[in-house]
């Protein structure tokens, strides 16, 4: 297994509030994505609260297993949404404060669980297919899946950035879990939509397809890719290949 990442702030952005770690434990590995949401540096204060809320408990405890790794994924999010909302209710400037989030726990080579709650994505790239393997937690896709909004009209919607689902907003955090084949040579991606909202499934592909370049190589062809395209927010973006 190789794995690669890159965060960026963007071209439009005056801080970084994406965080990205890689934890490692025997033979299981986890990979955690957040997306922090909220002024005055609050949303950073999210982000990294929920990427060391997972990372800790990873490393100390943890799942055995897949079957395990659900339970886990929900126990683990709502304990940072509880610190979050504590630390929001305490201090003024954290008011609004939440964070999206996006995770992959491999536990052996041939299985990944992901978890994901708001609009930060999952891709595993299979035999030359890409396929998003998470769902947005957005008012523009609920919209889309109500059939009030059409796709088309979804990718030019105002509403597009409004997030219904995230830690730290809610009381209830409820994420989704569900677990994949992790074949030889697959490849998954985890990315913030700084990557998603700028970079089209085409041309993912075409870097992910891409033989001659390393894992490295590929998150940073990708985080060039969104900044050329305006790279109006952070951009970070994380990628294991199977080998």
């Amino acid at each position: 297994m190789k794995t690669a990442y890159q965060t960026d702030i963007g071209k439009q952005r005056s801080e970084n509030q994406d965080r990205v770690r890689v934890f490692q434990k025997d033979h299981n590995l986890l990979a955690v994505v957040t997306d922090g949401i909220g002024g005055n540096r609050s949303g950073d204060v999210a982000a990294t609260i929920a990427i060391n809320q997972l990372g800790h408990d990873f490393m100390t405890a943890g799942p055995e297993n897949s079957v395990e790794a659900e339970n886990w994924f929900q126990t683990q999010v709502l304990a940072a949404n509880t610190i979050i909302l504590k630390k929001s209710k305490e201090n003024d400037k954290y008011q609004g404060m939440g964070t999206t989030l996006v995770a992959a726990l491999f536990i052996g080579s041939q299985k990944v669980v992901v978890a994901n709650i708001g609009d930060s994505r999952g891709y595993i790239f299979h035999d030359g297919l890409l396929t998003q393997i998470t769902v947005d937690h957005s008012l523009v896709n609920e919209l889309v899946k109500s059939g009030d909004l059409s796709e088309d009209a979804a990718r030019l919607s105002p509403q597009k950035n409004i997030i219904i689902r995230a830690i730290g907003i809610s009381d209830d955090a409820k994420i989704d879990v569900h677990t994949f084949p992790f074949g030889e040579n697959d490849q998954l991606l985890l990315c913030s939509d700084g990557l998603s909202k700028m970079v089209s499934n085409d041309q993912i592909k075409s870097v992910l397809s891409n033989e001659t370049i390393s894992v490295g190589d590929k998150c940073r062809q990708l985080v060039d890719l969104a900044n050329q395209a305006g790279g109006p927010d952070n951009v970070t973006v994380l990628i294991s290949e199977n080998n």
